[in-house]
């Protein structure tokens, strides 16, 4: 099998000063995987879709599961969270973030083996699966996200999720958390969706149920929509494998991250 680099020379540059450092072992021994190769075995899983275990060691990439421990511990050092912050600054440095306007959506997951966050698709004849919820800015890069069941509805992770906005820094005057306004659809039309939104001094522009058709608001919505599909283009995100919510979430963060860095570098 021929081998493929994963990593662009433009994300290991961005990713290696966050890492975790390795002092050297005193008693000498087997070398340990570097960072880069662990991080291209992890994105190769993340592409293709395929378990840890039968990641191709011809490919140069180490052991799988070294790249899933490798993957966990990063997770745990908040290296994709600090990763994912530092893509948005530049992204806002370049004029590429536009937090006028944000919009909100979730969206399910096929989860067969169970686990945390899982539960029975009410849409989906009852079948086990997960949801993510989204919020992307004008343009569709993910600001912040969160799974649950999904069987939960869109609305009970509203507020957490409009609270985890991060303050964007990358131009001159203090870092811009806030939105202008949010767009949503029918599913988040409730009173404490709206006033969770003034209070904070954000425009609600949410479908009314009974009165406004979903798809008046689709000139800025369908953005959220089009990040749903990115993440699902990932092989590892379309069919939700990993059993522990820990491993899924890291591997969410990286997804994220890297559609950040396609959108900076495009």
């Amino acid at each position: 099998m021929a081998r493929r680099k994963e990593v662009s020379g433009a994300l290991w540059a961005q990713i290696e000063p966050l890492l975790p450092k390795h002092q050297p072992s005193p008693k000498g021994g087997r070398p340990r995987l570097s960072d880069e190769q662990a991080l291209n075995g992890i994105l190769f899983v993340l592409r293709t879709g395929i378990a840890w275990e039968d990641l191709p060691q011809e490919l140069g990439f180490g052991c799988g599961m070294t790249c899933w421990r490798k993957l966990r511990e990063w997770q745990a050092s908040g290296v994709w969270h600090q990763l994912h912050l530092v893509l948005l600054a530049k992204l806002r440095a370049a004029d590429r973030l536009d937090l006028s306007r944000v919009s909100i959506d979730g969206a399910s997951v096929f989860q067969p083996p169970g686990g945390q966050y899982t539960g029975r698709n009410p849409t989906d004849r009852g079948k086990l699966g997960s949801k993510r919820h989204l919020i992307t800015d004008v343009n569709g890069i993910p600001l912040t996200f969160c799974v649950t069941g999904a069987n939960r509805h869109d609305s009970i992770v509203f507020e957490p999720l409009v609270d985890a906005l991060p303050a964007v820094p990358g131009k001159r005057g203090r870092p811009r958390r806030w939105p202008r306004k949010l767009h949503a659809d029918k599913g988040y039309d409730f009173m404490r969706c709206r006033q969770h939104l003034s209070k904070i001094g954000i425009q609600a522009r949410i479908a009314r149920k009974g009165i406004e058709r979903n798809d008046r608001l689709g000139k800025h919505r369908w953005v959220v929509e089009r990040t749903h599909a990115w993440l699902a283009a990932f092989g590892k995100l379309r069919i939700r494998f990993e059993r522990q919510i820990a491993t899924h979430v890291a591997l969410l963060s990286l997804a994220c991250c890297i559609i950040c860095m396609r959108l900076l570098s495009g």
